[in-house]
Order: structure tokens, then sequence, then C-alpha cells
């Protein structure tokens, strides 16, 4: 195989036993190195030389720079089909499923850092109670020690792969860049579709810092641990760290999600928090929707929600009522600022879905079954013989025939009517947001779109009302850090607690909770932004047979019409109660639906919510200590005295 015309850049169209065929060629900063494919000189000088650093560190046997294309994908997708780690679900177009080893199947929180020079500046001051369960923070001495543990040597006999990527428009002044090294060729594929990735990344680094991230699975060759599903893993020895100070991020021994995908939650929650944070600028858990009237006034809402509790079904909502439309712009993160004109303007800096399956269907989220029909790899759920996918939700919706023979998540034969789940509770769709049926046509705006209410909620079965909006911007932030949840399978906690999940970013804060609510505080202090309503959303409460008390999923649009009359101040359709402001009894538009029980869904039973304040009481004096904003604790004073009075 000939070298092409660059002397750093070689072929990489043939295989040889599994491997990448290469050359080895002596690059700068390097010395003498296996290149497998790209130009080595075309990365900037800073990159070249981290690279050359974690190069000695791992011990890879190749380099490969990614540049995003198709041609770059089938060329992985070929060689992960061969080696039995993934299969074409053949009934689907350009769609694959791969199963990950039984112990690496969601974000291990408890083995994610946060590293500062300072504590405090990760974590809030407590003077007594348990250690604070918002962040966890390591020095980075230490961290440095554990790193030394696990990554010398970590590659060998692995490809390291250069993936030059973009969270936000290549380009926009709103967008960071990022450069992951990985020896996982299902992160390539996965960092491919979730993020930009694309030689233009050089040109437009320019002076401008970027995010370092470093993940491997913690398998290097000769092979010593039993690999299972051809998914190498180490999850003994996981470890997520962030350097926020020096925008930096380690991921060890899980190939997984959001453990992995450092662009996802690491870098574009952890790391872009603590940027907003110096920048002047909000890096959030939150989808961003057009939600478009009858009459054609199109507003845009943001909202956060804890996993599980119907953020992504929100943000592609398919409303109930006629003359509706909702177009998504993002369906998980967004990064929002205030511009010149005061108003809050977001962005979604994603490119793609990474979607949690079960549950998932035409019913309760059809553009999510539609966007995922094609170009999307399947994590951890079932496939049938006949090359269809499947999951727990679509037993209703599977076509024939309905004996078919499946395997399940791990890999075992299955059939509809077994105990065991098909699928894993965390199983996932990785699909490509831009086809979305419903995809905004300004979702890639590289100035973002103008924000007129903030929505939070959970997944609470009694006492929380359908629907209030806060009285102000600082009662509003008060209910942000109340927000609570029943846990998820999306991290490994086990069981249905009530979990407090402070603005859907708990597993996500990037520096000292205390100095985010801070953060959020001080936007309200500027008499230059036109601050955006706060609302809270509930659509689980329950009844005391623990039936649903609102039909939800595309009669939440029912809600946004409200919150949006709301924002455009309509005062009468609103009655203040100690804890906001409800709707009116009918200002809810609910034709053609089966009588629903108004007063149920919207009463606040006094006890209940004297019993939260004081457990939300606790929990801050445990969980924030002395950091505690002096707002927030006025918010919260003033609530119970509402209540007390009621």
């Amino acid at each position: 195989m000939a070298a092409k015309s660059h002397p750093h850049q070689v072929d990489t169209d043939v295989y040889k036993k599994g491997f990448y065929e290469v050359h080895e060629i002596v690059v700068p900063h390097l010395g003498h190195v296996p290149i497998a494919k790209g130009d080595f000189s075309r990365l900037p000088s800073k990159v070249q030389q981290w690279v050359a650093k974690k190069v000695d560190l791992c011990e890879p046997r190749c380099l490969y720079i990614c540049d995003g294309s198709q041609n770059e994908a089938d060329e992985i997708i070929g060689k992960l089909m061969e080696r039995g780690s993934l299969k074409r679900l053949h009934a689907m177009d350009n769609c694959f499923i791969v199963r990950t080893d039984p112990a690496d199947v969601a974000r291990v929180e408890s083995k994610t850092f946060v590293c500062t020079e300072k504590e405090h500046d990760t974590v809030p001051h407590l003077s007594e109670g348990p250690h604070t369960n918002i962040g966890q923070w390591m020095s980075p001495a230490n961290m440095e020690v554990e790193i030394k543990k696990r990554f010398p040597g970590c590659m060998k006999g692995r490809c390291m792969y250069i993936i030059p990527f973009s969270m936000g428009p290549v380009g926009s002044k709103f967008s960071k860049i990022g450069v992951q090294l990985t020896d996982s060729n299902y992160v390539v594929l996965c960092m491919r579709i979730m993020t930009r990735v694309s030689p233009k990344i050089w040109d437009a680094l320019g002076d401008d810092y970027f995010v370092k991230c470093l993940h491997s699975v913690g398998v290097p060759r000769p092979v010593t641990r039993p690999v299972v599903n051809h998914w190498p893993c180490n999850p003994e020895n996981t470890m997520i760290a962030h350097f926020p100070d020096t925008w930096k991020i380690v991921s060890y021994g899980s190939g997984y999600g959001g453990n992995s995908l450092l662009g996802k939650k690491c870098f574009a929650l952890r790391i872009a928090s603590r940027i907003a944070k110096d920048e002047g600028w909000m890096a959030e858990h939150m989808l961003i929707s057009g939600v478009t009237d009858p009459k054609g006034k199109e507003m845009y809402i943001t909202g956060a929600f804890p996993s599980a509790c119907g953020k992504t079904n929100l943000a592609m909502l398919r409303p109930n009522l006629p003359g509706w439309t909702v177009r998504c712009v993002g369906d998980d993160i967004g990064w929002l600022r205030f511009l010149d004109d005061g108003k809050l303007y977001g962005i979604n800096p994603e490119s793609g879905f990474f979607g949690v399956a079960p549950g998932t269907s035409m019913k309760t989220n059809p553009m999510a079954m539609l966007t995922c029909k094609t170009n999307t790899i399947f994590t951890n759920t079932a496939d049938s013989v006949d090359g269809r996918v499947y999951w727990e939700g679509l037993e209703d919706e599977f076509e024939e025939p309905k004996d078919v023979q499946m395997t399940d998540w791990l890999g075992k034969p299955w059939k509809m009517g077994m105990k065991s789940n098909a699928a894993h509770p965390n199983s996932r769709f990785c699909t490509p947001a831009g086809q979305c049926p419903m995809i905004h046509p300004l979702w890639e705006d590289p100035n973002g779109v103008p924000i007129s209410a903030i929505i939070f909620g959970g997944r609470r079965p009694k006492g929380v009302p359908l629907v209030f909006e806060t009285f102000d911007w600082n009662h509003g932030v008060f209910v942000g850090a109340c927000v609570k949840s029943e846990t998820t399978a999306a991290a490994e906690f086990k069981g249905k607690n009530i979990m407090h999940d402070p603005m859907a970013m708990r597993p996500f804060m990037g520096y000292n909770w205390g100095d985010y609510l801070k953060h959020w505080l001080q936007f309200g202090k500027n008499p230059k932004n036109k601050l955006p309503k706060i609302f809270h959303v509930n659509w689980f409460r329950t009844d005391d047979n623990g039936k649903f008390l609102w039909p939800g999923f595309g009669d939440n649009i029912r809600v946004i019409d409200w919150i949006l009359r709301r924002c455009r101040g309509e005062e009468d359709i609103g009655i203040k109660t100690p804890i906001g402001i409800v709707p009116k009894e009918g200002t809810i538009n609910l034709e053609g639906l089966p009588q629903l029980d108004w007063k149920a869904m919207f009463e606040i039973p006094k006890d209940y919510w004297l019993e939260d304040m004081v457990e939300t009481h606790n929990f801050f004096q445990a969980q924030l200590g002395t950091d505690l904003p002096e707002e927030v604790r006025q918010e919260m004073e003033k609530q119970e005295a509402r209540l007390k009075t009621m």
C-alpha cells in the first residue's frame, strides 16, 4: 500500500488481521509513530503537543485522525461488524445494534469527580452532616495519582482516535471546541452523531482554548480480562474526572454513554457550566422548543427535567390541539445567554439525540421514533431475527408476527410474553438531530432563539400541582433549586426513591452549586435583562389508586398554551397560592378530553407542603451549608410563611 502525496498521510482502505494497515512515519512531536489515517501536520501545534504527551502515556499502536465523513463511518462500521461488535438491522435503513458488557450500562456518578485546587470551588462549605451528594471533589494532585495508576500503556495494541469536534455550530461565537482522544471506535461513531466532527475544527480553533478530552476503555492488548459481547471495559477501575480550571476531561474504564461520549454531559454541562460562570452565560440540562399557536405566533420555551420525566417527549411534542405546532431546537442541553437586546437566547450545542429507548413509542414520542428509523445506533435494545429493533413500550406497535424470535440485550433468545426485559431500562438510541421530522429550521442558528419561558419539572406522584408559575425570578430560582424526582435507570441508582435534583443539574454541576445558584440570581439583578417567566410542571401526579390524573403526552400542549398566555400578559387566568400562580379553573383548554378532576390536579395540601418545606430546609442545610444564597433562604422563609397562613 503506497503512501499518499503528503508524507504524513496514509491510506486505510485495507485491513490486516482485523487491524488498520499502517505505516510508521516520522512526525514532529511524535517521533516514529504509526499513522492509520489523517494529516498530523494539519493539527495546530498546541494540539500536536498535547497528543504527543498522551501518546507517550497511553502507548497506542497507531493514530487515526477523524474527519467525521460518511466514508470514515462506513470504514469503522465495517471493522466493528467484522469483529462482531456491531450488527446491522436489515429491516431498517443504515441502523445498527450493539450490546455492552452488562457491567457497563449507565452513568457512574459515584465514580465521577470534579478536580479543583480549592475544594469549595467544587462543593459547598458544610459545617456538619453528610458530604454533599451534588458533585464529588478530588484534588488535582490526588487525581493525577489515580490517572498514573490507570493510563500508562492503557491503549497498547489499540488505535488512538483523534476526534476534533464543536459543541454548537462550527464557527459560532457561542460554540466551544473540543478534541477527544479515545481507543473506542464505538465512541467515534457516536461522537460523529452527537457532535459536529470535521476537519474545519482545526481552522476554527485558531488561538482559542479547546477542551482536552482523554478517554480509554482501559483494556490494553494482549487482553488479560474477559471481554463480554465484544465490549472491552474495566468497570472496577472506572473513573471520570473533570478539571474545569484547565478545560480538561479524563475518562477511564467505561465505553458507555455519558461516561465516554465526552462532548455530552462532561463537556456540555460540567465543564461548560464552569466556563459559563466565568464568561457570564448558562449551560443547562434543558430542552429548547419553538411553539406556534393557531394564529401563527411562535414563542420559544426551555425546560429542565430530570431523566425519565418527559423532557424528550416535550421537546418533540406532537400537539393534540388543532392548529398548534411544536418544533424541536434541542432535546437535552441548552446554552443560554442574555444578549444586547436584553433577551435570553438559547442554542443546542449538540447535533444528535441520545435518547432512552424503553417507553419511547409512536404514542409517547412519535417524532423520536421516526427520527431513529435511519442512520441510528441502538445500544442494549433487543432485535428480531428479521432485522427489527425492539424494547419495552413497543408491544402494541411491533408488526407481525408477534411471536418472532428475538435476541435480548444480554444476547439471549427472547420472545414477547417472557418475564425478563428485552431491553435494558437504560438502553439508548443515538440518532442525528437533523433528520428529526420536526426539527426547527433555526436549530443551528449561530445566534440562538429567544426564550420566553423556563419550565422546571419532576416526577412527583403526590402533592405537586400540574403547573404553577413562580412569582418572580428569585422565586423561580428557589423553585428550580427544589426540583425533586423519582430516581431513574440513567444512573446506577436502584428503586423509585424521590431524589433532590436542583435545576435537573444534580449529576452535572461543574462547580459549587451554591455559587451556581448565585450565578442564576445575578441575572435577575441586571435591569437590562428581560427575564423570562419561570414555571414548574408535574405530569405525573396520581390519585389514590396510582392512576395518573393528567393524560400527558400530546395533551401537554394544553398546559404549554396556558404558560404562553401568561407570558403574553394574561393576568386573569391565574390564581395566587402560597407556592405560586396556578390556573384559574377553566383556563386550560380541556376540550375533547374525558372528565378530569381539576381539584385533584391543582390541590395544594397544606400539611404535605409544610412537611416538604421542613425537608427542603434540611436538604439545603445538609447540602449547601453556609453557601446557601441569602435570596434563596428568604424565598424559602416567605413560602413557609404563606403556607402557614393559607
